[in-house]
């Protein structure tokens, strides 16, 4: 497939993100009480956060909080960071994401371009990456293709991971993502395609090539040309620029230092940090604007991201992947699922980030619950998992009685 350059373009957008990163959006905000909510219950949230830094769970973290298109709760908890030396953390600062960006980019994008008749989520994998082999039966007896949904949905086959040690061996640092898709596509399949859920960030690194060999721009461009931009996601972007940096907190120590608007991700790190599995870097304002979005059907404002079709249908589980519980992009029933809490419905979705990052979204409510840790500072050594669900059932609960559903 004939490939286009993106170098100047690539530049062009990236000084035009520098430009405007000094600048935070956000949703409009409101007294919980004009919106129907309690503040005296949200404030359950103070509690339990202040409890979990006091007791090193994390550092410190961010929680937002919006319902029928307004921020009714935002606040900073904590420290942004221990190492070298606290600092304290603020409401806008930028976090990695993690797999946030799986569906905030990647899936976006994908359907963006399912939108434009680019590709067909029922395309094989091998008509875009001809090395991609499929699962292999008794005797060597090939299975059934991978097609795109299976890599949105993680029933693919592929395993969740691959040693980037060796690839930096045999392709160096940084190695381009048409050489890691290689080594993924050659990978043993550990089930046929569609039959089991593996969450895998090989997936979404496939995903994000695809899109590069269709339109010729990187994952990181793409998404800030027909996402974050045309949002006002001003803060949302992969490779923070210098001018950004003191804003970034920090993660894991690594060779000494802590990672400060650099990828966590050893995969999306050894690309350079652009990756469709991890590498974004965003705020809770800005998040916020994204899940607005979605809740109101793939628009915001004057500005269309997705068609309402797009948009549902990404946030239903995929008849053919019923056992993943996933949707394109979205988790909605599968074990990583506990973000929703136990009080959101099941047509409630959103995704985590192993960095200690979280969205989930409730269009039953018109709810959003954007959760923000550096839990893997400074050793990786965080406890989040709970808490996630334990703001979810917080703000669920704060919904008062007089909302209408």
């Amino acid at each position: 497939m004939k490939r286009r350059s993106y170098g100047v373009a690539g530049a062009i957008l990236l000084a035009a993100s520098t430009a405007a990163a000094l600048s935070a959006g956000g949703l409009p905000r409101a007294k919980p009480e004009d919106v129907g909510m309690s503040s005296k219950h949200l404030a359950y949230i103070d509690r339990i956060v202040n409890a979990a830094v006091e007791r090193k769970d994390f550092p410190g973290a961010v929680v937002l909080v919006t319902h029928k298109g307004k921020t009714v709760f935002r606040k900073a908890f904590g420290e942004s960071q221990w190492v070298p030396v606290p600092k304290p953390m603020t409401e806008d600062m930028v976090f990695d994401l993690a797999s946030l960006t799986k569906p905030v980019a990647t899936a976006t994008s994908v359907m963006i371009l399912v939108e434009r008749g680019q590709i067909r989520l029922w395309d094989l994998v091998r008509d875009y990456v001809p090395e991609f082999v499929p699962y292999l039966h008794e005797r060597g007896v090939p299975g059934e293709g991978v097609r795109l949904w299976h890599l949105l949905t993680h029933t693919s086959g592929l395993p969740p991971y691959t040693d980037p040690g060796e690839v930096e061996k045999a392709y160096g640092n940084p190695v381009a993502t048409e050489d890691l898709v290689r080594v993924i596509a050659r990978l043993p399949k550990e089930a046929p395609a569609g039959r089991q859920f593996t969450y895998s960030c090989l997936n979404y690194i496939t995903l994000a090539y695809i899109l590069q060999e269709v339109t010729g721009q990187t994952i990181a461009d793409f998404a800030a040309e027909n996402i974050f931009r045309p949002l006002g996601m001003t803060r949302t972007l992969f490779n923070p620029p210098d001018a950004l940096k003191d804003m970034c907190v920090p993660t894991e120590v690594v060779d000494g230092a802590p990672l400060r608007g650099v990828v966590h991700d050893p995969l999306a790190r050894l690309q350079g940090g652009v990756s469709g599995n991890a590498g974004l870097f965003s705020t809770a304002d800005d998040l916020s604007v994204f899940a607005q979005m979605m809740l109101d059907g793939g628009a915001y404002g004057k500005v269309r991201i997705l068609s309402p079709l797009a948009v549902k249908r990404m946030t239903e589980v995929f008849p053919r992947a019923a056992p993943s519980g996933r949707g394109f992009g979205w988790d909605l029933t599968s074990d990583y699922g506990t973000v929703r809490g136990d009080l959101f419905g099941y047509s409630s979705y959103g995704h985590s980030g192993y960095t200690g990052t979280s969205l989930w979204v409730d269009p039953e409510t018109r709810t959003a619950v954007i959760l923000l840790t550096n839990s893997v500072h400074p050793d990786d050594k965080g406890d989040i998992i709970a808490m996630r669900s334990k703001v979810a059932n917080i703000v669920a609960a704060s919904i008062d009685r007089g909302n209408k559903f």
